[in-house]
């Protein structure tokens, strides 16, 4: 069954963008689609869970340096990247960067979907604690080290007050920071702030250091 399958496809050229995703969907996946890198790592924080497809020759940002970002940004979906015919210098960065396969263009469909297929059973090999795991640590990589500093002391408890006190600045200014780091992890409370940072080791590290 293919039909619960999001394949999200990051190509500029406006007619393989139409018929990929007529192809795939006639092949049973959901498909989304995106005109550049820009486009898709401006939606990819809120996106579902899928496979991407990323053509390497794009305008504004290429192929490699949508993957990554998609690295430094913990994105934990598996990524197919389509290279123009003899590239293989290219699609061999591609794979040391992470990508689990490559596809040279022109693809013939069969060569395509069972490329998406290999992807997708990674994929579903995956527990969704190694995504949580993978996600909270690129979220907490996004920290400036003083928001990591407040991040630590709200993991072992302390008040504002006291995390100001230890890194002799202001409670409202560690006010500032709690909100900023709040809002880089995408959490609307403490204890979601709590759980990102358990899952990327936070309080484990820490305290066997401490």
């Amino acid at each position: 069954m293919t039909e619960h399958k999001l394949i999200h496809l990051v190509d500029d050229d406006d007619a393989v963008r139409h018929s990929a995703s007529f192809m795939l969907r006639h092949a049973g996946f959901t498909v989304k689609t995106y005109p550049d890198g820009v486009a898709f790592l401006d939606s990819v924080d809120d996106a579902a869970l899928g496979c991407i497809l990323l053509d390497v020759q794009m305008p504004r940002m290429d192929g490699l340096e949508v993957q990554e970002q998609l690295n430094a940004r913990g994105v934990a979906m598996p990524v197919i990247v389509l290279t123009g015919h003899g590239d293989v210098s290219v699609a061999v960065k591609a794979m040391k960067a992470g990508a689990v396969d490559f596809v040279e263009k022109p693809y013939e469909k069969q060569t395509l979907v069972e490329a998406l297929n290999r992807a997708f059973q990674r994929l579903e090999e995956r527990t969704q604690r190694d995504l949580l795991v993978d996600q909270a640590k690129g979220r907490v990589e996004r920290l400036t080290p003083r928001e990591h500093e407040v991040l630590v002391g709200l993991v072992e408890g302390q008040t504002n007050k006291s995390i100001a006190d230890d890194l002799n600045i202001s409670p409202r200014t560690v006010e500032i920071h709690r909100a900023n780091l709040m809002e880089k992890l995408g959490a609307t409370s403490l204890s979601a702030v709590l759980r990102i940072a358990f899952a990327a080791g936070i309080g484990f590290e820490d305290s066997d250091r401490g």
